[in-house]
């Protein structure tokens, strides 16, 4: 029996890129059912390709400063995408914002992860923010990405508990060792066509069981 052909993604990162390396670890192993076809930057010196570049990813990079509009920007960034025949999107730390018009074009195939339980403590900052508030959990969440700022249709969720004697740093270590682990198993859910994105919400396979899926040590 002949298994179907491994979908294809492309990360996208600004700087260190440690979701996107986590990615291209996953994509290693043999009962991966996504590969990496591009890593690309709209910074040129992100420190996450050369870590694409020693593990043999095609690296691009793509500034936005060489655009007069961010309409412009996209509308390189989709076509260099489509080229390369991308199949889903990960968004690893870019720092960008898409117009509506991009995120309509990859609909269900442009995927975003979060350090908070959204949709507690959208955008930046969250460690600190999640510390004010003086809540006791927080986690990440990986998501499809709408026109809004991180509102889209959540897709996996981990929970980390808040130690009481936690600071920005240490909450930050915690969830991002979180996020190594939610995030290639959402890629390989949907590359295996077991999570998908319709008018607007997730869908799950009849034979799924995402508590067992998605659970993590």
């Amino acid at each position: 029996m002949t298994s179907a052909p491994k979908k294809k993604f492309a990360a996208l990162i600004s700087g260190r890129g440690s979701n996107m390396a986590s990615l291209l670890a996953a994509a290693e192993k043999p009962d991966f059912h996504a590969e990496p076809t591009l890593v690309l930057s709209n910074k040129a010196d992100a420190p996450g390709l050369s870590v694409a570049e020693r593990a043999g990813v095609p690296t691009k990079v793509i500034s936005h400063r060489d655009f007069a509009s961010r309409a412009e920007y996209d509308a390189t960034l989709d076509e260099t995408l489509k080229e390369a025949g991308v199949d889903i999107i990960c968004l690893a730390g870019f720092m960008r914002l898409f117009t509506e018009e991009f995120v309509t074009s990859w609909t269900g195939k442009l995927i975003n992860i979060h350090p908070s339980l959204l949709p507690s403590f959208p955008g930046l900052n969250v460690q600190q923010k999640t510390l004010d508030a003086g809540v006791r959990v927080s986690g990440c969440t990986v998501h499809f990405v709408d026109a809004g700022t991180d509102t889209g249709p959540i897709i996996g969720q981990a929970v980390v508990p808040i130690d009481p004697n936690d600071d920005d740093a240490s909450l930050s270590a915690r969830i991002l060792g979180q996020e190594h682990k939610l995030y290639p198993r959402c890629l390989d859910l949907i590359a295996q066509e077991k999570i998908w994105l319709e008018a607007g919400r997730v869908r799950y396979a009849t034979d799924f069981r995402i508590d067992q899926s998605l659970s993590l040590p």
